[in-house]
């Protein structure tokens, strides 16, 4: 069992928790097609876990390697970008049509790119082991809470899907601005 507290190994304890947030995510993916919202949410949420865990336990361990960053950030991509841009899609946007529906489609697809973007971005900026004191841009897993609030503003508030495509349009924007946030 030395492999997982080899910092060479692609199986080491922390890119197994990384594997976990995937799982989870992909969870979630799976009850949103299934309209199952609240499971996928929480699946979601166990997955945001997942990545504050794995975070901690590669810098604790000293497990910190390339292939972690990747994967770390293709786990961040299916967890805090897709399952809640799916999400919102399925839950908000299904109920328009027209040009309404044709107008959240495209937001949907520019908040994707948007998050690969800084996602690519930060690996490409990435340094092994490394911790930084302020992110650049608002972090996915930060804009996935955005967007969470945003479905629950839909739920609770029934604000307009319209509302809701501008406002991610915002949180688009800020994945890639000059913002910086503390690192927690």
């Amino acid at each position: 069992m030395n492999f997982l507290y080899n910092p060479k190994h692609h199986f080491n304890l922390a890119n197994l928790f990384t594997m976990l947030n995937i799982a989870s995510g992909l969870t979630a993916v799976y009850f949103i097609a299934h309209h199952e919202f609240f499971l996928a949410i929480i699946f979601a949420w166990i997955g945001g876990i997942f990545d504050i865990v794995d975070g901690k336990v590669a810098r604790k361990l000293n497990l910190s390697n390339e292939f972690g960053i990747q994967l770390d950030s293709f786990a961040d991509f299916l967890s805090f970008v897709l399952v809640p841009v799916f999400l919102i899609f399925e839950a908000v946007y299904v109920e328009t049509s027209g040009i309404v529906m044709l107008v959240c489609a495209i937001v949907s697809i520019y908040y994707v790119i948007s998050g690969l973007r800084r996602l690519i971005q930060f690996n490409i900026d990435a340094v092994e082991g490394e911790l930084l004191r302020f992110f650049v841009g608002v972090p996915t897993p930060l804009g996935a809470i955005l967007l969470w609030l945003l479905y629950l503003s839909y739920i609770y508030l029934l604000i307009a899907p319209i509302f809701i495509a501008a406002a991610m349009v915002v949180v688009g924007v800020l994945l890639n601005s000059r913002v910086k946030i503390p690192h927690p």
